[in-house]
This record gives C-alpha cells, structure tokens and sequence, in this order.
C-alpha cells in the first residue's frame, strides 16, 4: 500500500439501510486516495465488499445497549490499533457509541453519522431523554459530525448536541448509473397477479411503526372505494404485517394487497408502482424517495423531519400530515385523475434525483472532508 493513501476504518453495527450506505460509498470514493476497512457486525455479509474493501472485520455487536458493549468497545480497540488508520468513521448510533468511546486517546480523526438520530425515533420520553445524553456525552470524542439532511443538523442543533461548526450536512444519494445499467422489468404484473391494466399504488419499506404501514392499507381502502381496479403493493416486511392482512381482509380487498417479504431487488418491484408513498411517522432522510425519483414514479410522502427537505409539494410529489389516511388517499386520486400532475412531478423528480442525490457527490463530498482532516 502506498502510504500516502488516507486510511479510513469504517464501523457499523446496523445492517439494512446502512450497509446499503457503506457501500455506495466505498464504490465511489477515489481508490487512489483512500483505503477502506470495514468493522462490522454479525449482520454484514462478507461476500457484498469483495472489491470494495482493503481489510474486512467482523465481530459481534448488537443494537440493544447491553453488557457485551463492554467486549465490543475492547475488541473495536484493539482492531483500531491493530489497523491504525488516518480516520475512523462510525456509521450509526450503537457503532456511533462503541467507537467513539474505543477511540478514546488513540491518535487519528473521528468521524460520526448517526444516519438519523435515535431521539427523533417515536418512543417513550424516558428513552429520547437517554438518546439525547448518550448523544451529548459522545459528541466530544469526534471531529466531525455527518448529518443526512439540514433537519437532522437542526434537530442536533436544538438538541444542543454539539456546536455547530461540528456538524456537516452531507446529503444521501442513490447510486443512479447501477440502476440506469441494470435489468428492469424483471418482475411483472402477473408474478403477484395484478392485471396488467390495474392502478398500482405501492411502499418500499419495513412493516412497523416507522413507515405507517397501517396508514398506507387506510388509505389503500379508500382508494379502493373509488378506483375498483387499484391494487396496492408493500415491498418488505416486518412485525405489523398480520394486523395489515387482517384490515385489508376486514374491509374486503385483501385479494388487491399484496406483501413481497424481504426481498433483495425493490427497485424490481418500485417498477409495478404508478403511484409511490412514503407515509413515515419519522424520517432521517428516507432514502425511498430519490429511489422512486430514479424509477420515474410520483411520489406521496409524509410532511416530516426530513422529508420536506427532499419533496416539494406540488412540484416533485405530493405532501400529506403525518397519520392522515384520508389526505393521503386525496393525494394518490389526484395522481390517478390528473395525468398533467403525474407527468409533472415525474419529470421534476428525475431532474431531481440526478443532480442532487447521486452517490457519486455522497463520496464526493466525503473525499473532499477526509482531505480536509
């Protein structure tokens, strides 16, 4: 290895949207200047960072806060020394934790991304209070702060996280050449049974609180009222999907619903959709949304945390309040009636997606940093 490469030793803990992160960044970050260790969890799959990766760790971390945290910070320790890097980047809030607190008096830059706070998570005021402390004990023990979105930034900044000139907006990104590249059409209509002339309305994401499930089957009844041949699409899975078949079979249109499971090609999926949402409660970025951008799909989203940052009502997709199955159900009719509309917020979505969310300035804007420190 050249040593005048920048050595960079990754951590992370969550696999999911993370992992997808992680690699969308070692792919495009100038292999001339960078070297790239991954430390990860038992989550993360060897074979996914052939090509990506100079060196590949793994060793158990878990997202609940726990005893073992106390194994994780010593074997983080010794992985840090044993590597030496110019740089150790924790990706999320557990692998946020264990490494800072592992790179505790060890000389290299800190870098930190929460990839969405955990204290802008729905849950109990006594857990966002021990969020927001853990946040504010750790905040010393980094350089520098990546946040997703400008209201990520400012939730930290509210929060009085760290000061301000901690903090760097770094937008999320979708990796646009892979997809434009790749195979499409490779799932059909008749693989879940939907006519080909149906009104397809669907969701990318886990089946729990977070990403409303349970508000977008609302909405799916009522759009069902109105449009009898609509047929509606959840892409993944997750602990609410017994109570979302159930309401659909209450209501009568269970045979319209269809659930994938996990599945590992969405994009395949988002391709059925004329009509796309994303209806979270809470959101750090919501990566969905440049994904449906790139697929060319109107978009009906949720008017929260960073969701605004990314849609603009009216004008790139449609804007609804949050837990509003009836202002979600308007938004998807208006699409389906007002072909002008649907062309409008698809063409200004494409525009969108690539010039502000490509993953090549995700890495861009990373290198530039790493310079910098």
């Amino acid at each position: 290895m050249r040593k005048n490469k920048i050595r960079i030793l990754h951590i992370a803990q969550a696999a999911g949207g993370v992992d997808r992160y992680i690699r969308m960044l070692l792919k495009y970050l100038d292999k001339d200047k960078f070297e790239n260790v991954l430390v990860c969890s038992q989550d993360f799959h060897k074979e996914d960072y052939d090509g990506l990766v100079d060196s590949f760790e793994q060793i158990e971390m878990n997202r609940a806060i726990g005893v073992n945290d106390l194994k994780s910070i010593g074997k983080v320790r010794k992985l840090i020394k044993k590597y030496n890097p110019d740089i150790v980047y924790a990706h999320s809030s557990k692998a946020g934790a264990i490494a800072r607190v592992a790179d505790i008096g060890l000389k290299n830059r800190c870098v930190y991304n929460p990839h969405g706070w955990a204290f802008n998570m729905r849950c109990s005021a006594k857990k966002k209070a021990m969020y927001t402390a853990i946040e504010k004990m750790a905040a010393p023990f980094c350089d520098k702060i990546i946040c997703i979105s400008d209201a990520e930034k400012q939730s930290a900044l509210d929060k009085k996280i760290c000061r301000e000139d901690k903090l760097q907006v770094i937008f999320n990104g979708v990796d646009i050449e892979t997809y434009e590249n790749g195979v499409h059409g490779a799932v059909k209509r008749g693989d879940l049974n939907i006519p080909e002339d149906a009104f397809v309305v669907g969701m990318v994401g886990r089946m729990s609180p977070q990403k409303a499930p349970d508000v977008f089957v609302k909405m799916a009844k009522r759009v069902k009222d109105e449009v009898s041949n609509a047929h509606f699409i959840i892409v993944g899975n997750g602990n609410q999907e017994a109570e979302i078949k159930k309401y659909a079979e209450d209501n009568g249109f269970s045979d319209s619903l269809h659930i994938t499971g996990w599945v590992d090609n969405p994009m395949s999926y988002v391709e059925l959709f004329d009509a796309a949402c994303l209806l979270s409660r809470w959101e750090g970025f919501g990566l969905a949304l440049p994904e449906y951008m790139m697929a060319g799909k109107p978009i009906v989203a949720s008017s929260v945390d960073a969701i605004p940052n990314i849609i603009r009502d009216g004008e790139n997709g449609l804007l609804v309040e949050v837990d509003d199955a009836t202002g979600a159900s308007e938004a998807v009719l208006r699409i389906y009636r007002d072909k002008r509309l649907k062309d409008k917020l698809v063409l200004q979505g494409m525009e969108d997606v690539h010039n502000r969310f490509n993953a090549r300035r995700v890495s861009e804007e990373h290198g530039i940093l790493f310079e910098q420190m």
